[in-house]
């Protein structure tokens, strides 16, 4: 897999978690610690993201 596939793909991932994460913070069933652990996620993709588009 190409470097720009795999950032592209990376950034597909993360805006799909940011879409989780919106839809989870509207839900009242859903618990704040769920809502941190896709933040983090979010977070860790967002770094690669970042950290290969420098490579």
């Amino acid at each position: 897999m190409s470097l720009t596939i795999h950032i592209q793909e990376l950034q597909k991932k993360h805006r799909s978690l940011s879409a989780k994460v919106e839809e989870a913070q509207r839900s009242p069933g859903v618990s704040d610690l769920e809502i941190a652990s896709m933040k983090k996620q979010k977070l860790h993709l967002k770094e690669q993201i970042e950290r290969l588009s420098r490579a």
